[in-house]
């Protein structure tokens, strides 16, 4: 899954030049740092077009903890589950940085998926590529170690945000507390392994940076906890 610096997940260059050419003619909206764009138990009346920045999805629980479940970055558009199944929205949006997207009616964004099917089939395949993970982030959380499910999200990220450093490496820029939101893990628990890992000389941690010398040898951690 996460193998070496020649697996790289990219949109196709006509795909995104489409969806670009259909956002662009609706309005822009800027959101800063933690500003929330769509809360929990609300049905947003548009579909979102990222054009700079990321979004957090975060699931909700009962104790009023955010659990992240998803990342966006562009030029992904969403919430689309919403828009194309008419099911309620469960889910709280939240800029991770300064944030810029497009605002479209959801009815015109289903009609533009209708007519272009290589864009739809995108959507679809990066549907199962998260729900991939997903799956695999759950036997984690029921068969797996703390540092298991960690590293696992240490290398999903490095894959989707992670910047090549030296050979056969990546740099992260993440904090303790986002690893935590996307792990489910108590911030605790992850400062802990995040030094279990540095000890191993797996990872190196730096002021909001996360520095994975090889990644082939972190990915090894999941083969031996299996």
């Amino acid at each position: 899954m996460v193998g070496g610096r020649g697996i790289i997940l990219c949109m196709d260059e006509q795909v995104r030049r489409k969806i670009e050419e259909f956002f662009e003619t609706y309005p822009v909206r800027s959101l800063g740092t933690k500003e929330i764009l769509i809360f929990a138990g609300e049905d947003p009346s548009h579909i979102f077009h990222l054009v700079q920045g990321k979004i957090g999805q975060y699931d909700v629980t009962s104790k009023g903890q955010q659990v992240m479940v998803n990342i966006f970055k562009p030029p992904a558009f969403f919430p689309m589950s919403w828009a194309i199944n008419k099911v309620p929205n469960e889910y709280l949006f939240e800029a991770l940085e300064p944030t810029v997207v497009r605002v479209a009616p959801p009815d015109a964004v289903v009609e533009f998926l209708k007519r272009e099917p290589d864009v739809l089939f995108d959507l679809l395949s990066r549907v199962y590529k998260g729900t991939d993970g997903l799956l695999r982030q759950n036997a984690l959380l029921m068969e797996g170690s703390a540092v298991s499910l960690l590293v696992f999200e240490l290398l999903v990220s490095c894959l989707r945000f992670g910047k090549p450093h030296e050979d056969n490496g990546y740099k992260l820029v993440i904090k303790e507390h986002e690893l935590a939101a996307r792990t489910g893990l108590a911030r605790e628990t992850v400062s802990r392994n995040l030094q279990v890992l540095k000890s191993k000389r797996l990872i190196q941690t730096e002021a909001g940076h996360v520095v994975i010398p090889d990644i082939g040898k972190l990915r090894q951690v999941l083969s031996q906890d299996e």
